[in-house]
Protein backbone atom coordinates (compact mmCIF):
# COMPACT_ATOMS: atom_id res chain seq x y z
CA UNK A 1 0.00 0.00 0.00
CA UNK A 2 2.80 2.42 0.91
CA UNK A 3 4.60 1.66 -2.36
CA UNK A 4 1.44 2.41 -4.34
CA UNK A 5 1.05 5.75 -2.56
CA UNK A 6 4.68 6.68 -3.16
CA UNK A 7 4.38 5.73 -6.83
CA UNK A 8 1.40 7.99 -7.38
CA UNK A 9 2.90 10.83 -5.33
CA UNK A 10 6.09 10.60 -7.35
CA UNK A 11 4.15 10.64 -10.61
CA UNK A 12 2.20 13.74 -9.66
CA UNK A 13 5.28 15.52 -8.28
CA UNK A 14 7.05 14.87 -11.56
CA UNK A 15 4.09 16.28 -13.47
CA UNK A 16 4.16 19.38 -11.28
CA UNK A 17 7.85 20.03 -11.81
CA UNK A 18 7.76 19.56 -15.58
CA UNK A 19 4.58 21.54 -16.07
CA UNK A 20 5.24 24.73 -14.12
CA UNK A 21 7.45 26.45 -16.73
CA UNK A 22 4.76 26.11 -19.39
CA UNK A 23 1.95 27.94 -17.58
CA UNK A 24 0.05 30.52 -19.62
CA UNK A 25 -1.89 33.71 -18.95
CA UNK A 26 -5.66 33.42 -18.54
CA UNK A 27 -8.81 35.51 -18.66
CA UNK A 28 -11.07 35.95 -15.62
CA UNK A 29 -14.71 36.02 -14.63
CA UNK A 30 -15.83 37.96 -11.56
CA UNK A 31 -15.70 35.80 -8.42
CA UNK A 32 -14.51 36.66 -4.91
CA UNK A 33 -12.87 34.25 -2.44
CA UNK A 34 -12.95 34.17 1.34
CA UNK A 35 -11.69 31.62 3.87
CA UNK A 36 -14.66 29.83 5.40
CA UNK A 37 -12.72 27.77 7.94
CA UNK A 38 -9.20 26.88 8.94
CA UNK A 39 -5.92 28.72 9.05
CA UNK A 40 -2.62 28.36 7.22
CA UNK A 41 -1.34 26.21 10.09
CA UNK A 42 -2.26 22.53 10.16
CA UNK A 43 -3.77 20.56 13.00
CA UNK A 44 -7.11 19.17 14.13
CA UNK A 45 -9.46 21.40 16.07
CA UNK A 46 -13.18 21.94 15.91
CA UNK A 47 -14.25 25.55 16.17
CA UNK A 48 -15.44 28.52 14.17
CA UNK A 49 -13.67 30.09 11.21
CA UNK A 50 -9.92 30.47 11.64
CA UNK A 51 -10.04 28.82 15.07
CA UNK A 52 -10.67 25.47 13.37
CA UNK A 53 -7.80 23.37 12.05
CA UNK A 54 -7.47 20.90 9.18
CA UNK A 55 -4.56 18.80 7.94
CA UNK A 56 -4.40 18.46 4.16
CA UNK A 57 -8.13 18.60 3.36
CA UNK A 58 -8.50 16.92 -0.03
CA UNK A 59 -12.16 17.03 -0.99
CA UNK A 60 -15.38 18.89 -0.25
CA UNK A 61 -19.09 18.34 -0.85
CA UNK A 62 -22.02 20.62 -0.07
CA UNK A 63 -25.59 19.72 0.88
CA UNK A 64 -28.85 21.56 0.22
CA UNK A 65 -28.54 23.51 3.46
CA UNK A 66 -25.08 24.79 2.62
CA UNK A 67 -23.20 22.53 4.99
CA UNK A 68 -19.79 21.57 3.62
CA UNK A 69 -18.37 18.08 4.19
CA UNK A 70 -14.60 17.69 4.17
CA UNK A 71 -12.32 14.71 3.67
CA UNK A 72 -9.62 15.81 6.12
CA UNK A 73 -7.05 13.43 4.70
CA UNK A 74 -4.04 13.63 6.99
CA UNK A 75 -6.28 13.76 10.06
CA UNK A 76 -8.09 10.61 8.84
CA UNK A 77 -11.45 12.23 9.59
CA UNK A 78 -14.63 13.54 7.98
CA UNK A 79 -15.55 17.07 9.04
CA UNK A 80 -18.61 19.32 8.64
CA UNK A 81 -18.51 23.10 8.16
CA UNK A 82 -21.79 24.99 8.62
CA UNK A 83 -22.57 28.12 6.56
CA UNK A 84 -21.32 30.40 9.41
CA UNK A 85 -18.04 28.43 9.47
CA UNK A 86 -18.60 26.24 12.53
CA UNK A 87 -16.50 23.08 12.18
CA UNK A 88 -17.27 19.73 13.83
CA UNK A 89 -15.93 16.22 13.31
CA UNK A 90 -18.55 13.83 11.93
CA UNK A 91 -16.54 10.59 11.99
CA UNK A 92 -13.06 9.28 12.63
CA UNK A 93 -10.42 10.20 15.20
CA UNK A 94 -7.67 12.67 14.33
CA UNK A 95 -4.21 11.14 14.18
CA UNK A 96 -5.56 7.60 14.40
CA UNK A 97 -5.66 5.89 11.00
CA UNK A 98 -7.24 2.48 10.56
CA UNK A 99 -10.29 0.75 9.22
CA UNK A 100 -13.23 0.29 11.54
CA UNK A 101 -16.93 0.72 11.10
CA UNK A 102 -18.67 2.43 13.98
CA UNK A 103 -20.17 5.74 15.05
CA UNK A 104 -18.35 9.04 15.31
CA UNK A 105 -14.88 8.80 16.85
CA UNK A 106 -15.14 4.99 17.05
CA UNK A 107 -14.87 4.77 13.26
CA UNK A 108 -11.52 4.75 11.50
CA UNK A 109 -10.35 5.93 8.06
CA UNK A 110 -6.96 5.98 6.39
CA UNK A 111 -6.18 9.07 4.31
CA UNK A 112 -9.70 9.62 2.94
CA UNK A 113 -9.44 11.66 -0.26
CA UNK A 114 -12.98 11.91 -1.62
CA UNK A 115 -16.34 12.87 -0.16
CA UNK A 116 -19.87 13.21 -1.53
CA UNK A 117 -23.28 13.82 0.03
CA UNK A 118 -26.73 12.75 -1.14
CA UNK A 119 -30.10 14.48 -0.82
CA UNK A 120 -30.84 12.82 2.54
CA UNK A 121 -27.53 13.77 4.12
CA UNK A 122 -25.74 10.46 3.78
CA UNK A 123 -22.04 10.95 3.09
CA UNK A 124 -19.89 8.73 0.88
CA UNK A 125 -16.14 8.53 1.33
CA UNK A 126 -13.31 7.34 -0.87
CA UNK A 127 -11.20 5.80 1.89
CA UNK A 128 -8.08 5.89 -0.22
CA UNK A 129 -5.54 4.25 2.04
CA UNK A 130 -7.94 1.41 2.84
CA UNK A 131 -8.98 0.92 -0.83
CA UNK A 132 -12.65 1.04 0.16
CA UNK A 133 -15.83 3.07 -0.30
CA UNK A 134 -17.50 4.01 2.98
CA UNK A 135 -20.92 5.38 3.90
CA UNK A 136 -21.61 7.77 6.79
CA UNK A 137 -25.10 8.54 8.09
CA UNK A 138 -26.06 12.04 9.30
CA UNK A 139 -25.57 10.71 12.84
CA UNK A 140 -22.01 9.65 12.05
CA UNK A 141 -22.61 5.92 11.64
CA UNK A 142 -19.92 4.51 9.36
CA UNK A 143 -20.22 1.33 7.29
CA UNK A 144 -18.13 -0.08 4.46
CA UNK A 145 -20.13 -0.10 1.24
CA UNK A 146 -17.61 -1.83 -1.02
CA UNK A 147 -14.04 -3.11 -1.05
CA UNK A 148 -11.92 -4.81 1.60
CA UNK A 149 -9.53 -2.81 3.74
CA UNK A 150 -5.90 -3.47 2.86
CA UNK A 151 -6.76 -5.54 -0.22
CA UNK A 152 -5.74 -3.93 -3.51
CA UNK A 153 -7.21 -5.05 -6.81
CA UNK A 154 -9.72 -4.28 -9.54
CA UNK A 155 -12.42 -6.92 -9.20
CA UNK A 156 -16.07 -6.10 -9.77
CA UNK A 157 -18.50 -7.69 -7.34
CA UNK A 158 -20.65 -7.01 -4.31
CA UNK A 159 -19.45 -5.50 -1.05
CA UNK A 160 -16.19 -6.93 0.24
CA UNK A 161 -15.75 -9.07 -2.89
CA UNK A 162 -15.02 -5.95 -4.94
CA UNK A 163 -11.55 -4.46 -5.04
CA UNK A 164 -10.17 -0.95 -5.58
CA UNK A 165 -6.68 0.50 -5.83
CA UNK A 166 -6.53 3.90 -4.18
CA UNK A 167 -9.97 5.31 -5.00
CA UNK A 168 -9.75 9.09 -4.88
CA UNK A 169 -12.87 11.06 -5.79
CA UNK A 170 -16.48 10.01 -5.27
CA UNK A 171 -19.82 11.43 -6.43
CA UNK A 172 -23.41 10.24 -6.14
CA UNK A 173 -26.47 10.49 -8.36
CA UNK A 174 -30.13 11.00 -7.44
CA UNK A 175 -30.73 7.24 -7.28
CA UNK A 176 -28.01 6.73 -4.68
CA UNK A 177 -25.40 5.23 -6.98
CA UNK A 178 -21.83 6.19 -6.12
CA UNK A 179 -19.15 6.78 -8.75
CA UNK A 180 -15.48 6.48 -7.87
CA UNK A 181 -12.28 7.50 -9.61
CA UNK A 182 -10.19 4.39 -9.02
CA UNK A 183 -6.81 6.07 -9.32
CA UNK A 184 -4.23 3.31 -9.58
CA UNK A 185 -6.58 1.19 -11.69
CA UNK A 186 -7.12 4.11 -14.13
CA UNK A 187 -10.85 3.39 -14.16
CA UNK A 188 -14.23 4.87 -13.23
CA UNK A 189 -16.30 2.55 -11.07
CA UNK A 190 -19.99 2.52 -10.16
CA UNK A 191 -21.35 1.29 -6.82
CA UNK A 192 -25.08 0.71 -6.37
CA UNK A 193 -26.84 1.34 -3.03
CA UNK A 194 -26.62 -2.44 -2.47
CA UNK A 195 -22.84 -2.32 -2.87
CA UNK A 196 -22.68 -3.91 -6.32
CA UNK A 197 -19.53 -2.64 -8.06
CA UNK A 198 -19.06 -2.47 -11.83
CA UNK A 199 -16.50 -0.74 -14.02
CA UNK A 200 -18.14 2.02 -16.04
CA UNK A 201 -15.15 3.03 -18.14
CA UNK A 202 -11.44 2.35 -18.52
CA UNK A 203 -9.45 -0.86 -18.22
CA UNK A 204 -7.70 -1.75 -14.97
CA UNK A 205 -3.94 -1.54 -15.19
CA UNK A 206 -3.92 0.31 -18.50
CA UNK A 207 -3.23 4.00 -18.07
CA UNK A 208 -3.43 6.20 -21.14
CA UNK A 209 -5.69 8.62 -22.93
CA UNK A 210 -8.33 7.39 -25.35
CA UNK A 211 -11.95 8.32 -25.90
CA UNK A 212 -14.27 5.38 -26.45
CA UNK A 213 -16.87 3.24 -24.73
CA UNK A 214 -16.35 1.17 -21.61
CA UNK A 215 -13.08 -0.74 -21.51
CA UNK A 216 -11.84 0.82 -24.77
CA UNK A 217 -11.48 4.21 -23.04
CA UNK A 218 -8.32 5.11 -21.17
CA UNK A 219 -7.59 7.36 -18.18
CA UNK A 220 -4.34 8.16 -16.38
CA UNK A 221 -4.62 8.43 -12.59
CA UNK A 222 -8.11 10.00 -12.48
CA UNK A 223 -8.75 11.85 -9.23
CA UNK A 224 -12.03 13.79 -9.05
CA UNK A 225 -15.53 12.90 -10.26
CA UNK A 226 -18.86 14.74 -10.37
CA UNK A 227 -22.33 13.79 -11.65
CA UNK A 228 -24.89 15.98 -13.42
CA UNK A 229 -28.70 15.66 -13.44
CA UNK A 230 -28.51 13.38 -16.48
CA UNK A 231 -26.12 11.00 -14.68
CA UNK A 232 -23.20 12.00 -16.86
CA UNK A 233 -19.94 11.67 -14.93
CA UNK A 234 -17.22 14.32 -15.21
CA UNK A 235 -13.67 13.26 -14.47
CA UNK A 236 -10.53 15.16 -13.54
CA UNK A 237 -8.13 12.99 -15.53
CA UNK A 238 -5.21 14.17 -13.47
CA UNK A 239 -2.10 12.81 -15.15
CA UNK A 240 -3.55 13.51 -18.61
CA UNK A 241 -4.25 17.16 -17.65
CA UNK A 242 -7.77 16.90 -19.09
CA UNK A 243 -11.44 17.00 -18.12
CA UNK A 244 -13.41 14.03 -19.40
CA UNK A 245 -17.12 13.23 -19.64
CA UNK A 246 -18.63 9.75 -19.30
CA UNK A 247 -22.24 9.08 -20.32
CA UNK A 248 -24.44 6.60 -18.41
CA UNK A 249 -23.67 4.10 -21.20
CA UNK A 250 -19.95 4.42 -20.52
CA UNK A 251 -19.07 6.50 -23.57
CA UNK A 252 -16.04 8.66 -22.79
CA UNK A 253 -15.17 11.95 -24.48
CA UNK A 254 -12.64 14.67 -23.69
CA UNK A 255 -14.45 17.88 -22.77
CA UNK A 256 -11.42 20.16 -22.39
CA UNK A 257 -7.65 20.07 -22.35
CA UNK A 258 -5.14 18.08 -24.37
CA UNK A 259 -3.64 14.86 -23.04
CA UNK A 260 0.04 15.18 -22.26
CA UNK A 261 0.02 18.97 -22.68
CA UNK A 262 -0.05 20.78 -19.32
CA UNK A 263 -0.48 24.53 -19.10
CA UNK A 264 -2.82 27.27 -17.92
CA UNK A 265 -4.47 28.62 -21.08
CA UNK A 266 -8.16 29.41 -21.32
CA UNK A 267 -9.90 28.42 -24.53
CA UNK A 268 -12.32 25.90 -26.01
CA UNK A 269 -11.88 22.14 -25.95
CA UNK A 270 -8.36 20.99 -26.78
CA UNK A 271 -7.13 24.60 -26.98
CA UNK A 272 -7.48 24.92 -23.20
CA UNK A 273 -4.82 23.67 -20.83
CA UNK A 274 -4.82 22.32 -17.27
CA UNK A 275 -1.98 21.17 -15.04
CA UNK A 276 -2.67 18.25 -12.72
CA UNK A 277 -6.38 18.96 -12.13
CA UNK A 278 -7.62 17.21 -8.99
CA UNK A 279 -11.21 18.18 -8.24
CA UNK A 280 -14.36 18.65 -10.31
CA UNK A 281 -17.89 19.80 -9.45
CA UNK A 282 -20.93 20.46 -11.60
CA UNK A 283 -23.76 23.00 -11.18
CA UNK A 284 -27.41 22.91 -12.25
CA UNK A 285 -26.56 24.29 -15.68
CA UNK A 286 -23.94 21.55 -16.22
CA UNK A 287 -21.02 23.93 -15.89
CA UNK A 288 -17.99 22.12 -14.50
CA UNK A 289 -15.70 23.69 -11.89
CA UNK A 290 -12.13 22.45 -11.66
CA UNK A 291 -9.51 22.60 -8.95
CA UNK A 292 -6.56 23.08 -11.30
CA UNK A 293 -4.12 22.06 -8.65
CA UNK A 294 -0.65 22.66 -10.07
CA UNK A 295 -1.79 25.94 -11.62
CA UNK A 296 -3.18 27.06 -8.23
CA UNK A 297 -6.36 28.22 -9.97
CA UNK A 298 -10.08 27.52 -10.09
CA UNK A 299 -11.42 27.00 -13.60
CA UNK A 300 -14.86 26.78 -15.18
CA UNK A 301 -15.81 24.63 -18.17
CA UNK A 302 -19.14 25.22 -19.94
CA UNK A 303 -21.10 22.34 -21.53
CA UNK A 304 -19.60 23.46 -24.86
CA UNK A 305 -16.08 23.03 -23.47
CA UNK A 306 -15.27 26.74 -23.08
CA UNK A 307 -12.72 27.14 -20.28
CA UNK A 308 -12.25 30.30 -18.21
CA UNK A 309 -10.29 31.02 -15.03
CA UNK A 310 -12.40 32.14 -12.07
CA UNK A 311 -9.73 32.78 -9.45
CA UNK A 312 -6.02 32.56 -8.83
CA UNK A 313 -3.06 33.18 -11.12
CA UNK A 314 -1.42 30.26 -12.89
CA UNK A 315 1.83 29.34 -11.18
CA UNK A 316 1.39 31.83 -8.31
CA UNK A 317 0.93 30.04 -5.00
CA UNK A 318 -0.06 31.56 -1.66
CA UNK A 319 -3.06 32.24 0.55
CA UNK A 320 -4.89 35.45 -0.29
CA UNK A 321 -8.61 36.19 -0.12
CA UNK A 322 -9.45 38.48 -3.02
CA UNK A 323 -11.22 38.74 -6.34
CA UNK A 324 -10.28 36.91 -9.54
CA UNK A 325 -6.57 36.82 -10.35
CA UNK A 326 -5.66 38.56 -7.07
CA UNK A 327 -6.72 35.49 -5.05
CA UNK A 328 -4.07 32.92 -4.19
CA UNK A 329 -4.23 29.23 -3.37
CA UNK A 330 -1.68 26.77 -2.08
CA UNK A 331 -2.82 23.52 -3.62
CA UNK A 332 -6.54 23.73 -4.54
CA UNK A 333 -7.79 20.18 -4.62
CA UNK A 334 -11.47 19.30 -4.19
CA UNK A 335 -14.26 21.62 -5.29
CA UNK A 336 -18.03 21.70 -4.73
CA UNK A 337 -20.81 23.96 -6.07
CA UNK A 338 -24.13 24.90 -4.45
CA UNK A 339 -27.42 26.01 -5.98
CA UNK A 340 -26.66 29.69 -5.32
CA UNK A 341 -23.57 29.61 -7.52
CA UNK A 342 -21.05 29.51 -4.69
CA UNK A 343 -18.01 27.28 -5.12
CA UNK A 344 -16.15 25.69 -2.20
CA UNK A 345 -12.51 24.67 -2.37
CA UNK A 346 -10.34 22.37 -0.28
CA UNK A 347 -7.09 24.36 -0.29
CA UNK A 348 -4.95 21.41 0.63
CA UNK A 349 -1.52 22.84 1.42
CA UNK A 350 -3.04 25.88 3.15
CA UNK A 351 -5.15 23.56 5.33
CA UNK A 352 -8.23 25.70 4.72
CA UNK A 353 -11.71 25.58 3.23
CA UNK A 354 -12.31 28.50 0.88
CA UNK A 355 -15.56 29.89 -0.50
CA UNK A 356 -15.94 31.59 -3.84
CA UNK A 357 -18.95 33.82 -4.42
CA UNK A 358 -20.16 35.24 -7.74
CA UNK A 359 -18.95 38.83 -8.15
CA UNK A 360 -15.32 37.98 -7.80
CA UNK A 361 -14.47 37.66 -4.11
CA UNK A 362 -12.76 34.69 -2.43
CA UNK A 363 -13.54 34.12 1.24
Amino acid sequence: MKNHACLLAGTILGLLLTALPSLAQSTYESYTFTTLAGNAGYGSADGTGNAARFFHPSSVAVDRSGNVYVADSSNHTIRIVTPPGVVTTLAGLAGTPGSADGTGSAARFRNPSGVAVDSTGNVYVADTGNHTIRSVTPAGGVTTLAGLAGSVGSADGTGSVARFAQPFGVACDAAGNVYAADGLNHTIRKVTPAGVVTTLAGLAGYGGSADGTGSTARFFSPYGVAVDSGDNVYVADTANHTIRKVTPAGEVMTLAGLAGSPGGADGTGSAARFTVPYGVAVDGADNVYVGDTANATIRKVTPAGVVTTLAGLAGSFGSVDATGSAARFGFPSGVAADSAGNVYVADKSNHTIRKMTPAGAVT
